[in-house]
């Protein structure tokens, strides 16, 4: 059965490989950079591994073009299909356009559209199967047969694996001194590759994993001590939702890993919102999970800490409403509602107060038919944004009342 010694000298002909494939602009070393906001929160020095900004968007393109590399220089292989949630999907069909040969992806029903468009336009076949990763995959295996190709598995194949592992290898090259790894896990591809890695070079660095408690199959094998199917997969990390393990991955994951943890989506959420504010970058759910684990307090952490933010592939819409809840959950975005004399210049009395206070103005919600309603009143709602000071929802309220305009504050 495959080692971590095994990967790990895998991974260092996968990194001479990706090397070359980075040295034509192909490939991207991605940065390690330095959060100055999640060092504060984690009372660590923590650093941002940010393979949202690998070409395709995602980790996901190294294990996939080391293992497509390797098939058409061993096998001749003119045709692979695989199976994916999205970003192993634009790996694959990235790498296989690379070098010219034909790639067919089989994509859960539900996958983001966003992710189906970008795998279309690096030139795969996209057949739509399944409710999930785990169903996509029994397809594409089945498909793979029929058609002679060659199958790419998104996860538990060691060549993938390896590709997947030259992340530690760059992140032990810029940061000598490393006390945790945190990493998102779906599969257990990414985590296996670089635990491998780290621990093959550094025995002493922890590796955390991270998962969804919508996708909690990895935390509910390792927990128990053998694969176990997760019942369903919901949650907005789509990337990390995957149902069942593979038996490679599940071994490395069992030998490796210091611990693993859960978050939720509000979590995630809120993580995706810290990543954009202050260091710029868009993370999808699954890339966000590591940090999500970290200000959550999920993982209590010390020293340097690298988190892997492991990809950006997020729909805009789906961005929206994250961010939009995140606030929410945050404080910054309200809503007020109450009673106002249905008679001119009401409402903009209330507008002009709120805007005399600093309060950004979303939206405008009213009711006159409601049955409960006095008559002569209406009912109206506004979804604001409220001034980054302590105090600030008080100070407005307050000042209302003052006025005698009878608010409540509600969830938006």
């Amino acid at each position: 059965m495959v080692s971590a010694r095994d990967v790990y000298e895998r991974a260092l002909e996968a990194l001479r490989v990706i090397r070359d494939a980075q040295s034509r602009g192909l490939i991207h070393r991605t940065p390690l950079l330095r959060s100055e906001t999640l060092s504060a929160i984690s009372n660590a020095n923590v650093w941002l591994k940010l393979e949202s900004l690998q070409k395709t968007g995602s980790f996901k393109v190294r294990g996939a073009y080391f293992a497509i590399n390797n098939a058409v220089r061993d096998m001749k292989v003119n045709h692979v299909v695989t199976a994916s949630a999205g970003n192993h999907a634009q790996g694959v069909a990235y790498s296989a356009s690379l070098l010219g040969i034909k790639a067919t992806v089989v994509m859960p029903q539900y996958t983001p559209w966003i992710k189906i468009a970008r795998t279309r336009r690096y030139g795969a076949d996209v057949v739509l199967h399944g409710e999930s990763y785990t169903e996509a995959e029994e397809y594409a295996t089945g498909l793979a047969k029929e058609l002679g190709a060659y199958y790419v598995h998104a996860y538990n194949d060691l060549d993938v694996i390896a590709g997947q592992g030259t992340i530690g290898l760059e992140v032990l090259e810029d940061l000598k001194d490393i006390d945790y790894v945190v990493v998102p896990v779906g599969g257990g591809g990414l985590i296996s590759g670089i635990a491998s890695v780290i621990k093959t070079v550094s025995p002493r660095t922890k590796v955390i994993g991270v998962q969804s408690e919508g996708a909690p199959g990895a935390y509910l094998s390792l927990k128990s001590g053998r694969i176990i199917t997760a019942e369903r997969v919901d949650t907005i990390a789509d990337g990390i939702a995957v149902k069942r393990i593979g038996d490679l991955t599940f071994k490395l994951m069992s030998e490796l890993l210091d611990d693993i943890v859960l978050v939720n989506d509000l979590e995630i959420a809120k993580a995706i919102l810290m990543i954009a504010e202050s260091v710029k970058v868009i993370a999808e759910g699954a890339g966000a999970a590591a940090v999500a684990a970290l200000i959550s307090g999920k993982v209590r952490v010390s020293g340097n800490v690298v988190a892997i933010v492991s990809g950006g592939n997020i729909d805009m819409n789906l961005l929206f409403r994250v961010i939009s809840k995140a606030l929410a959950i945050e404080g910054r975005i309200i809503k007020i509602s109450g009673l106002l004399p249905d008679r001119p210049g009401m409402l903009g009395r209330v507008t002009t107060v709120l805007g005399e206070l600093g309060v950004n103005i979303l939206d405008v919600l009213h009711e006159r038919y409601d049955p409960t309603i006095t008559p002569g009143y209406a009912e109206v709602s506004f979804i604001v944004e409220l001034p980054p000071e302590e105090g600030a929802l008080d100070k407005v309220m307050r000042k209302l009342g003052e006025l005698g305009f009878n608010f409540r504050v509600e969830k938006p």
